[in-house]
């Protein structure tokens, strides 16, 4: 047996890891530094253990899937934590009226289409107190896409709901053509895009 000089843990092969400088190191620990490099490099300043919370949770729900062939409903609070390691949007107290967070000095809205909509749309009230609107969008693969734009793209409409679909907004956060228009197009009818 042999252990490896930063776990602890015993080993019976010594192909389970490598020697540097007389200390043998598994190559368990070794992938786990990788892994949680790529994910600090995924997420520049985040919080390497609410990271680590995400993971689990993504991981879970992914299980949870396989297991009952059923979503677990936790999507809107996967899209908020995305958008705060993305992003680093400071979070409100949960159920607080208006915004989700703050981004710097933005009230910022998280709204998150999840596997389970057939149509990749959001659905903003007009009258919510925010500037900025993070969307994350998580295929059936648990994947994380996101773009952020300002609410002003939102363009003047009628009706208590604007309505946005992820087509029309460009990966830059830029809604695509004339953004007046076509947001204003979008918000107010939502059958004009299919996706």
């Amino acid at each position: 047996m042999i252990k490896c000089e930063m776990t602890g843990r015993s080993y019976e092969d010594i192909s389970e890891g490598i020697w540097d400088d007389g200390e043998f190191i598994s190559w368990d620990w070794i992938n786990e530094q990788l892994h949680r490099q790529e994910r600090e490099n995924a997420f520049p300043g985040a919080d390497a253990e609410l990271i680590e919370v995400f993971d689990e949770l993504v991981d879970t729900a992914i299980r949870y899937k396989e297991v009952t062939d059923r979503y677990l409903p936790i999507f809107g609070e996967l899209g908020e934590l995305y958008a705060e390691l993305r992003y680093g949007l400071k979070r409100n107290k949960a159920h607080a009226p208006g915004a989700d967070g703050r981004i710097g000095n933005d009230h910022v809205e998280v709204k998150t289409i999840s596997p389970v909509k057939k149509k990749h749309k959001i659905q903003l009230k007009r009258s919510g107190n925010f500037n900025k609107v993070v969307v994350v969008r998580i295929s059936a693969e648990f994947e994380f896409e996101s773009r952020m734009f300002e609410r002003k793209r939102l363009g003047k409409g009628k009706g208590k709901f604007a309505r946005i679909s992820w087509a029309s907004i460009d990966s830059g956060g830029t809604p695509t053509g004339d953004p007046d228009a076509q947001q204003a197009v979008a918000a107010e009818r939502p059958e004009a895009d299919a996706g």
